[in-house]
């Protein structure tokens, strides 16, 4: 067993939760405005595209991330504009999106790099990997926080960041009250419109980062559909997580750990039993988040008689 549990498996727990984290920290925003986005996988899968392209092109990292947060806020405005301005439905716009980016980004592919299926070459530029000299000396731990690409430690950081602007700052307060109490927001004389607006585009900006982390720092290439539904687990992380970004993390890094044991537990149980454990466990969060809800509404009928 000491191949199977041991601190690469810890590592790769970090690597594979890293782009649910990022997602989620963006679906968390917009759930807080009262908008449901089921679009996060498209956007990832748009965002993992445009890295590769930016970063190939340009021949730096950074310049693959500046382009995929560029393309996030134009995917954040998009669904802004379709469910906020027009009134669509927020479940259309987000299977349509997600529809789309998979088309979209098989039609680049085979448009501009003229391969199928996937593409790599030496000239994509990965995340820089970040290496902590003071902690690499401390066993298990050294090996486990230092020599991790760029936006693992970012995730880190945001999630933080996100827990202390919802919950701590008037920008968060604002937010929350756009989705809980729009008109009261407007006697304050501030925008639900807006508000709603910046959770949009926040949402597409992290759900794109979250795709450039799987073909920049996961990866360094680009496959059709690799986003292989984490979008979805992500929305699923945030209801289990009732939009605290603390829990929601704690969340992510369940999938990542049984993603990553998955793996390597294919040497003994077959691979397609060993793909489906993570999305099942996502599937056993959702379950217990509606038993959760019935509970509390029996208790609550019970405390009205």
């Amino acid at each position: 067993m000491g191949d199977i549990f041991n601190v690469l498996l810890l590592q790769n727990t970090l690597r594979t939760a890293t782009p649910v984290v990022l997602a989620a920290l963006g679906c968390l925003m917009t759930q807080h405005v009262n908008i449901t986005n089921i679009g996060i996988d498209g956007m990832m899968l748009i965002g993992a595209f445009f890295a590769v392209l930016g970063s190939y092109f340009f021949g730096s990292w950074a310049a693959g991330l500046a382009l995929t947060i560029l393309i996030g806020v134009v995917l954040g405005l998009f669904y802004y504009v379709f469910v906020i301005k027009f009134g669509s439905d927020e479940f259309i716009i987000g299977v349509a999106l997600n529809i789309f980016a998979g088309g979209l980004t098989v039609f680049l592919l085979r448009t501009i790099f003229q391969v199928k299926g996937s593409f790599s070459d030496p000239a994509i530029v990965p995340l820089p990997t970040i290496r902590i000299p003071f902690l690499e000396g401390i066993p298990v731990l050294g090996a486990l926080l230092s020599g991790n690409t760029l936006l693992v430690y970012v995730s880190w950081i945001l999630v933080v960041v996100m827990w202390a602007l919802v919950y701590k700052t008037p920008l968060g307060i604002h937010l929350r009250a756009a989705g809980e109490y729009p008109e009261a927001l407007t006697a304050c004389g501030r925008s639900p419109q807006k508000m709603k607006c910046l959770a949009s585009v926040m949402c597409g900006i992290l759900s794109c980062v979250a795709g450039a982390h799987l073909s920049l720092g996961y990866l360094t290439m680009f496959t059709e559909n690799m986003s292989a539904s984490r979008g979805y687990v992500a929305f699923a992380c945030v209801i289990f997580g009732r939009g605290n970004p603390l829990i929601v993390f704690l969340a992510a890094l369940l999938f990542g750990f049984i993603d990553a044991l998955g793996l390597r537990l294919q040497k003994h149980i077959p691979s397609d039993l060993t793909a489906m454990a993570p999305y099942l466990v996502t599937v056993v969060m959702m379950v217990v988040v509606v038993l959760w809800e019935r509970r509390k509404k029996r208790v609550a009928l019970k405390r009205a008689a």
